[in-house]
């Protein structure tokens, strides 16, 4: 990469920009000023017309900060450059070259590249090998004594010395304990210490709870929040993905947790483990004021305007004129954003890809039923996929 690299991205910054503003509006003309709704209009359209998608970590390291440090991969170059009306990154390069500017091609890489590409290979798995070395061990052959062929005086001599070889073994024998009395109260010592740091694994027991909707009977649709309510203890806190169960280790003789979910009432759970199943099915009651809000969210109207107007009329009527409502974001830049009751009701009822991605992460309401808080995020496609 060098430094006309960096100032080429700059200008195809501002070619992008203007591409987008040739029929949108956003609510500022400066690209590095967009953010949330705006945002997600631009990926819409760089979709629509090249085929391909940034994501908002991406457009928040390289449109939010001028100028950049650095420049994007060459596949997100040339994707800009195709929404601007170039063939490529190269092509754009090539129609903006500078005073004496000697154009490189994009196959030729540099030693930064380079290096990334080293590191790349050298992080890849590699079989390995095992070398095992015999050690030769050289024998003697063992000499055959057939004492048939012996002369009586050996044979007498040989009966002499057996004797005089077990009063030599039992000697050691009788001695052993003394010697080795250390090393078997090391090993006694040792193992005591072993079964005492390790008592809570051995004498506790895995119980396994899962999570059904008690007017569905399927699983629940929110990712769990289990608080494990200890005695002079600070709460431990574990999250349940949807359809699975969880898994908790103690030997404790009481349970009590605590569990919530965006669209389920709160349920406290109390149980005694003396005599409690190992498996355990707890049926969560679900809020269907709160279901209704999620599912007029998300609800695909497919554009058609006598369905969306009537989106936007139940929304209306579910949602509380003062609502605090968030939008949460995956980056350090630009964490949360907050926004009306109308402009959320506009960006839930605009026809959208990134629509589909809408995870209500949670919700309140006050004591007449209606929604007073929201806090929500659009989920990547990486995060959608894992």
């Amino acid at each position: 990469m060098t430094d006309l690299d960096l100032l080429h991205f700059e200008q195809l910054k501002k070619d992008v920009q203007a591409q987008y503003l040739k029929e949108y509006t956003p609510s500022h003309d400066d690209i590095s000023k967009w953010k949330g709704i705006d945002i997600i209009y631009f990926q819409e359209d760089l979709r629509k017309k090249a085929k391909g998608n940034i994501s908002e970590k991406s457009f928040y390291t390289y449109f939010k900060t001028s100028p950049v440090t650095k420049i994007p991969r060459i596949d997100m170059l040339n994707l800009l450059s195709i929404y601007a009306g170039y063939d490529s990154w190269y092509e754009f390069k090539k129609q903006h070259l500078f005073s004496g500017e000697l154009l490189q091609d994009d196959t030729d890489l540099s030693d930064e590249e380079m290096k990334e590409l080293e590191e790349t290979v050298a992080q890849s798995p590699v079989s390995l090998k095992t070398e095992i070395q015999q050690n030769k061990i050289d024998l003697k052959p063992q000499e055959n004594v057939d004492l048939q062929k012996s002369i009586p005086e050996n044979q007498v001599f040989n009966e002499n010395k057996n004797t005089d070889q077990k009063d030599v073994i039992a000697k050691p024998n009788k001695n052993f304990f003394r010697k080795n009395v250390w090393a078997i109260v090391t090993t006694v010592l040792i193992s005591i210490t072993g079964l005492l740091g390790f008592k809570d694994e051995i004498f506790s027991k895995t119980y396994k709870y899962c999570f059904t909707d008690a007017d569905r009977g399927t699983s629940v649709i929110n990712t769990l929040e289990i608080r494990v309510m200890k005695e002079n203890e600070s709460p431990l806190i574990y999250k349940i993905k949807p359809g699975e169960c969880f898994y908790y280790s103690t030997k404790d003789k009481n349970l009590i947790m605590e569990i919530s979910a965006p669209f389920y009432e709160s349920l406290k759970v109390n149980r005694s483990l003396e005599n409690a199943p190992g498996e355990e099915l707890i049926e969560m009651k679900p809020d269907d004021y709160k279901m209704a809000v999620n599912y007029f969210s998300v609800k695909d109207a497919n554009g058609n305007p006598e369905l969306l107007k009537q989106k936007r009329s139940q929304l209306e009527n579910l949602i509380s004129s003062n609502a605090v409502i968030y939008q949460v974001y995956d980056n350090k830049t630009y964490g949360i954003e907050r926004l009306d009751k109308q402009k959320y009701i506009t960006l839930v009822t605009t026809p959208t890809t990134s629509l589909k991605n809408l995870n209500v992460i949670e919700m309140k309401k006050d004591n007449n039923g209606k929604i007073i808080s929201i806090k929500f995020k659009i989920a990547s496609t990486d995060e959608k996929n894992k």
